[in-house]
């Protein structure tokens, strides 16, 4: 089973990360939102709205891209301790497969 942990930051990057996601052809796929606010699943703000509409678009190309299943929303890294990942995309300070 391939595992992927996906590393969303600037809105900029999502087709790239897009691409990165399909060439690591997962079966699963975790999200990692990094850089935004401890309430942004709720904040109501334009801005808040906005991280949630960008999510659904996102996470809905990457189960159509590449057929994954995507398994979960995290918003710190701490969330996911313990948790192994055969990829990791989106981060440019780890190596392409960590």
């Amino acid at each position: 089973m391939r595992d992927l942990l996906l590393i969303v930051g600037d809105e900029g990057r999502d087709e790239h990360l897009l691409e990165l996601t399909a060439m690591a052809r997962p079966r699963r796929v975790t999200v990692l939102i990094e850089n935004a606010a401890r309430e942004w699943a709720w904040d109501d703000s334009a801005a808040g709205l906005e991280l949630r509409d960008r999510l659904a678009r996102l996470l809905e190309s990457i189960e159509r891209r590449t057929n994954a299943v995507v398994i979960g929303l995290a918003g710190s890294r701490e969330q996911l301790f313990g948790w192994r990942f055969d990829t990791v995309a989106g981060d440019d300070r780890l190596p392409a497969a960590a």
